[in-house]
């Protein structure tokens, strides 16, 4: 197992959302709390800052990313910095934002909200498809832990107030929720919370865990496999990219938070290919 890598030294008030394009060969990412998108290339560091709280995004081609604010999901033109608004997102709700999202297999993009201040059960999880936002999961606290199996069986997610990650069985054709989902992890008793999560091609579950100092690797049916620990505790989400899709991106927190690269984001060479990540389709 290989340590941890910085990938970028910006200290992160509230990383979040570690997207690889795998067109452009590129990572972004988030700082929620400071409202920013954030990305680096072999030229340097680049941000995008906007009036509003930014969090997940999807890719739609090149040059586009489908973007969630805590109103709305955006196109998000790259090379302009402009955006458009696709459709709205609990824009008449002053107490909640997008927090965590992910594309599936089918071209949808699932986008988990939540309040301002972690108000209990005050988000809930969406997925647009074609045209469609639909609520999945409501009495949400704090949506996280989005992210599909390779076999496209099922789409996982998390309240990481209660817990339990979720697996939830998905129709094969269109991708919608198929029956009701079952507990895959109960993590209740633990000292961490579940935050960001993906998934590999072998299946295995990746996540995050806030408190813990490390990103968790468990097998499909639920079992340990190996842990990757990290500098700073509040750990908040993997993603998987790099050329060959073995490295491991990470996104971390420096809000309240003493470690000395709270906020940092890091990689690891793990040896393990992830998926591709999923295209939007509008």
């Amino acid at each position: 197992m290989t340590a941890a890598q910085v990938f970028s030294d910006t200290a992160c008030a509230l990383g979040e959302g570690p997207l690889w394009h795998p067109e452009r060969k590129q990572l972004f990412w988030f700082d929620i709390l400071s409202k920013q998108l954030l990305t680096r290339t072999t030229t340097g560091a680049q941000s995008w800052s906007f009036d509003d709280h930014v969090s997940a995004a999807g890719w739609i081609h090149y040059d586009t990313l489908l973007m969630a604010s805590e109103n709305g999901l955006y196109r998000f033109d790259i090379p302009s910095g402009q955006r458009e608004l696709v459709v709205p997102l609990e824009a008449d709700n002053p107490v909640t934002r997008s927090n965590d999202g992910r594309a599936d297999p089918w071209g949808g993009f699932w986008i988990g909200t939540m309040g301002f201040n972690a108000e209990p059960d005050a988000g809930a999880i969406y997925r647009y498809y074609r045209g469609e936002l639909r609520q999945l999961v409501g009495e949400i606290t704090i949506s996280n832990a989005i992210c599909f199996a390779p076999d496209h069986s099922c789409a996982y997610y998390t309240d990481t107030t209660d817990g339990c990650i979720m697996r939830q069985p998905l129709d094969q054709t269109h991708g919608w929720p198929l029956g009701d989902p079952q507990v895959f992890l109960d993590v209740s008793g633990e000292d961490f919370g579940a935050d960001g999560a993906v998934v590999d091609a072998e299946g295995c579950f990746w996540n995050a865990q806030w408190g813990a100092a490390r990103v968790a690797r468990y097998s499909p049916s639920g079992t340990l496999l190996s842990t990757w620990p990290l500098p700073p505790s509040q750990v908040t989400c993997p993603g998987f990219g790099g050329p060959d899709l073995t490295t491991l991106f990470v996104t971390t927190a420096a809000i309240d938070s003493r470690d000395a690269q709270a906020g940092q984001t890091f990689s690891f060479a793990t040896g393990i290919t992830g998926q591709r990540e999923h295209q939007v389709i509008l």
